[in-house]
C-alpha cells in the first residue's frame, strides 16, 4: 500500500497534520496515518490513539507455564529415579520449592521478552516510508498510507499545513542519510 511521510519542525504542527487527516477522513485506529518521532512525547499529544495492548498477561501465562515445568520437572524427577532414604517421602518439598520458584521467574522473564517484541510488531519485515531526519534533526513525521488518491490527498494536506518536507515511499527507499 503506498505511503507518504510529512516531516514538521513543531510538535503542533504535527498535531494540526494529525487532526487534518483524521477530519479528511482517515482513521488512525485502522492505521491509515501513524505519528513518528525520536523523541518521546506524552501519549495522545498529537492526537493519536492510544493502541490497546495485553502485555500483562504474557509474564502472567510464563509464570504458570514456568510453575507447571517446575512441578512436572522435579516431582517427575523423584518419582521416576526414587531414592528412598531411611523412610523419608519420595517427594521432598524443599527442593521442589526452589526448582520451581526459579522456573516461575525464568517463564515470567521469558514470555515478557516475548510478550514485547510481539506486542510492538518487531521485526517489522515490510519496512516502510521513514526519513533519518527524524531521529538526527528532531523532525516528527507523519505517515499517511492508503490507495494512491489518498496518498496525493494526505499530501496536500501535509503542504497545507505546514511540512517542511514530504517524502514518497520510492524516495525514501532511495535515501541513505
Amino acid at each position: 500500500m503506498p505511503q507518504i511521510l510529512g516531516l514538521f519542525k513543531t510538535p503542533e504542527l504535527a498535531a494540526d497534520a494529525a487532526q487534518a487527516l483524521k477530519n479528511a477522513g482517515f482513521d488512525p485506529h485502522k492505521g491509515d496515518y501513524d505519528i513518528l518521532t525520536g523523541c518521546p512525547y506524552p501519549e495522545e499529544v498529537f492526537g493519536e490513539h492510544v493502541a490497546p495492548h495485553r502485555l500483562f498477561l504474557f509474564p502472567i501465562i510464563g509464570a504458570i507455564c514456568g510453575f507447571v515445568a517446575g512441578l512436572l520437572i522435579t516431582g517427575g524427577m523423584q518419582v521416576t529415579y526414587p531414592m528412598i532414604t531411611g523412610g523419608k517421602p519420595i517427594l521432598s518439598l524443599p527442593p521442589m520449592v526452589i526448582i520451581t520458584y526459579e522456573g516461575t521467574m525464568l517463564g515470567a522473564i521469558i514470555f515478557t521478552i516475548l510478550g514485547t517484541l510481539f506486542e510492538s510488531r518487531l521485526p517489522n519485515l515490510e519496512g516502510g516510508v521513514y526519513d533519518p531526519r527524524i531521529t538526527t534533526d528532531g523532525f516528527i513525521g507523519v505517515v499517511a498510507q492508503g490507495p494512491a488518491e489518498r496518498v496525493a490527498e494526505a499530501e496536500s494536506i501535509f503542504q497545507k499545513v505546514g511540512a517542511e518536507d514530504v517524502v514518497r515511499e520510492a524516495a525514501a527507499a532511495g535515501r541513505t542519510s
